[in-house]
């Protein structure tokens, strides 16, 4: 299991903040890894939402996992569930209002599943790059 938590600092309403991260298909935006997202159900962000994100794999192979929105408290609260063979990824976005907009937290945490669990051990070097190059996609959009 690896984890990666970060928050950004944003001059955006808390509002603005949490519609721009809900909608998964915003992703490939400030995530360098994610190739491409393409919804399935439902239209935007919401309870129930389901997106397949194609995220660029290790030794150049591509992976499709499937994430479902199970929580939606706007403005302040997504939780989305991923998941194909290999991977599992629970990624939680919090907004919390400041006086000169809000802070967004992400919180992720990836899971090697069946066959491929002893990935767990070598996962957290490796979602740690992976996190910071996402962070700084996120700096820039949330400015």
């Amino acid at each position: 299991m690896a984890r990666y938590v970060t928050t950004i600092p944003s001059s955006k309403s808390p509002a603005e903040a949490f519609a721009y991260m809900a909608d998964l298909r915003n992703f490939a935006e400030w995530d360098k890894g994610i190739i491409r997202v393409e919804q399935i159900t439902g239209d935007g962000a919401g309870l129930g939402t389901v997106f397949d994100i194609t995220v660029k794999g290790f030794g150049g192979q591509n992976s499709v996992l499937r994430y479902e929105t199970t929580e939606f408290d706007s403005p302040t609260n997504v939780l989305v569930k991923g998941k194909n063979w290999m991977f599992t990824s629970i990624d939680r976005v919090t907004v919390t209002p400041t006086a000169t907009g809000c802070d967004v937290t992400y919180d992720a945490v990836l899971t090697a599943n069946l066959i491929v669990w002893p990935m767990n051990i070598l996962l957290g070097r490796i979602f740690d790059k992976v996190g910071d190059v996402a962070t700084r996609g996120l700096k820039k959009v949330l400015a």
